[in-house]
């Protein structure tokens, strides 16, 4: 009985996993196809003459390399600033004593229900009048500002470090700035690494802020490829789309693949107090 209900689960897991893996699956197969068969009928679900032209034209269509320095240029500055400054909020709102400050906490995180299109606008006004736009100053900002699911991620991790450690580093004359990058910030890898991944993906996924604060030559791989792969007649290039998305996912993996470990540890220790 526990054996027939083991491979249910596993069925079920195999299942879910080719339905996750489907859309990408279809990229990957029409990344490798002719133009002339994504017309086709009946439809050719595999490639008759598989090929890496559809690769090369993507990386010559435009500059598809020079796009890729700029989203590494916005994704790192971003994700590496972002992570480090929720690791300071997350250290005061778990380690230093204020007055209201589970109410600030509390607030910090209802903005994680705002939407960010309501911001979107007022954003873009508030940039432009400072004369941000079309420079990667305001990813700067954003980062320096922390993120509040991040701040919550750091805030659960150095509330579970003992205090023991806190009080000797006070005896030996450490200050609370001391303390955190001395003491705190080196233990709290596996969140660092969740933050890093996130934070990562989500400026190198994002679409609407590029679009909206830079120019066509300073923006990122996401916009480009949206708006790059077109013939003459402005008809979009398919097949080029897919291989330079395919391409386009490479660094995100990477990235996961390397830091993978601390991603799943905090994760799995995030809800813990």
């Amino acid at each position: 009985m526990v054996l027939a209900r083991r491979k249910v689960v596993y069925l079920l897991l195999i299942a879910a996993l080719v339905l996750l893996l489907s859309p990408f699956g279809w990229l990957l197969i029409t990344a490798f196809k002719a133009p002339s068969e994504l017309r086709a009928v009946p439809i050719h679900w595999w490639p008759h003459h598989p090929s890496l032209d559809n690769f090369s034209q993507a990386l010559t269509l435009f500059d598809y390399l020079g796009y890729a320095r700029n989203s590494l240029t916005i994704a790192g500055l971003y994700s590496v600033l972002i992570t480090l400054a929720s690791a300071w909020a997350g250290y005061g709102f778990a380690r230093l004593q204020a007055p209201g400050k589970r109410f600030v906490f509390g607030l910090m995180l209802a903005t994680m229900m705002t939407p960010q299109i309501i911001t979107l606008i007022p954003t873009y006004l508030l940039f432009a009048k400072v004369g941000l736009v079309n420079t990667y100053i305001p990813w700067i900002l954003w980062g320096l500002c922390g993120a509040p699911y991040l701040i919550f991620l750091f805030r659960q991790f150095f509330t579970n470090m003992p205090k023991e450690m806190e009080e000797a580093a006070v005896l030996d004359g450490c200050g609370q700035i001391r303390i955190f990058w001395r003491i705190f910030l080196p233990q709290s890898w596996p969140v660092i690494a969740t933050g890093l991944i996130l934070s990562f993906s989500w400026s190198w996924g994002d679409y609407i802020s590029p679009a909206l604060l830079l120019d066509d030559d300073r923006t990122t791989l996401s916009v480009k490829i949206a708006t790059g792969y077109v013939n003459e007649h402005g008809s979009g290039l398919f097949t080029l789309v897919a291989a330079g998305s395919v391409m386009y996912i490479v660094p995100v993996l990477a990235l996961f693949l390397v830091l993978q470990r601390g991603f799943i540890t905090s994760t799995a220790t995030s809800g813990l107090k």
